[in-house]
């Protein structure tokens, strides 16, 4: 295995190529609502006799899928597609305003609808100084209901017609509840048609819920989903999680990708090569939510922009190193960031890692 980290020129060339490409992004977007509250300004309802929470600042961004297209905005990437919905109400305004904002995202196969509620997580936050805040209970509104099957045929429609003019796709699959969201038995059948049309296309898959009956892309998981994937009744032993993502690759013929946490990340092809890079050193205290979606996004960038399988793990361990050190939101990594990051950790992967 070459241990070697890539060289700085090399990192420049891949991350310049970021700003000529154009991806797609399918899936569960909903609305990142963070309420800050101070808790000096707690007070006791006179009606209720319970505490309130004073809310002293709302600020709202894209999540789910979202934080995907985050990322790949943070990257510099040219174009970027969200392909999904949202309710027509004030959180789905919201939504739609938040992801317009952001440089180089093209909402034209982003659609509001009256049938859909938007999904949202509000998210408590108590904000006190000199201390990380504190998430308290999240308030979560999702759909309960099939997506109408009108507005499914409108995003099948929009995404097979992006799948012609994009260097990659990337599809989540974040709702709990199947068929409720965009990644319906009707939109996997349109990503198994994509594929076969178009076989050299870069689909990077990841599901909250399962993977089982995704068609042969580029799957991204964690060591539960592989385990389960295998059709293993207990986890996987961390040290044969490179042979079971080998087997998974090769049957499916396409690439497979085992998020780790602390431990790194492990990265199989369809040709029998198994990769594995160990994760960057804690360096202080760390909140881990989105660092998964920013290790998505970071690998199929790079998988895109020509990286070889090593060069793009060495890329999303860098980027999520940075995330995980984002307190109090769900976290981007910038390729300013990730240069500064890599530049001073070039030596840590150069030494052979067991584990």
């Amino acid at each position: 295995m070459n241990d070697r980290s890539m060289e700085p020129a090399r990192f420049r060339a891949l991350t310049k190529r970021y700003r000529q490409l154009r991806i797609a992004v399918a899936g569960d977007f909903c609305l990142d609502r963070y309420l800050e509250i101070d808790p000096r300004r707690e007070e006791i309802s006179i009606e209720t006799g319970l505490p309130v929470h004073n809310v002293v600042r709302v600020r709202s961004q894209p999540g789910g899928a979202g934080t995907i297209l985050n990322n790949l905005a943070a990257l510099g990437v040219a174009e970027i597609f969200p392909v999904g919905f949202a309710g027509d109400d004030g959180e789905g305004f919201e939504l739609m305003r938040a992801l317009a904002s952001l440089p180089g995202v093209r909402t034209e196969a982003f659609f509001l609808s009256a049938q859909r509620r938007t999904f949202t997580y509000a998210k408590p936050l108590l904000i006190s100084p000199a201390r990380p805040p504190r998430e308290l209970n999240r308030l979560d509104f999702k759909n309960w209901t099939p997506t109408p099957a009108s507005l499914q045929s409108r995003l099948i429609q929009s995404l097979r017609a992006l799948a012609r003019k994009v260097d990659a796709l990337i599809v989540l699959d974040q709702v709990d509840v199947a068929e409720t969201g965009v990644i319906t038995r009707r939109m996997l059948q349109a990503l198994r048609a994509i594929k076969k049309e178009q076989p050299d296309l870069l689909i990077m898959a990841d599901s909250r819920r399962r993977l089982q009956g995704y068609p042969s892309v580029c799957l991204k998981m964690n060591r539960f989903e592989l385990s389960r994937l295998a059709g293993k009744a207990r986890l996987i032993p961390l040290r044969a999680v490179g042979r079971a993502a080998g087997a998974l690759a090769r049957e499916r013929g396409s690439y497979c990708f085992v998020t780790l946490a602390e431990k790194g990340i492990v990265a199989a092809g369809p040709e029998g090569t198994v990769e594995r890079l160990a994760a960057l050193p804690v360096r202080g205290e760390i909140d881990v939510v989105g660092a998964g979606d920013c290790v998505t996004a970071n690998l199929t960038a790079a998988l895109a922009a020509g990286a070889s399988l090593r060069e793009a793990l060495q890329l999303a361990n860098a980027a999520a190193s940075i995330v995980v050190h984002k307190l109090g939101t769900t976290g981007t990594a910038s390729v300013a960031e990730i240069k500064k990051i890599f530049l001073s950790h070039r030596t840590f992967w150069t030494a052979s890692r067991s584990w």
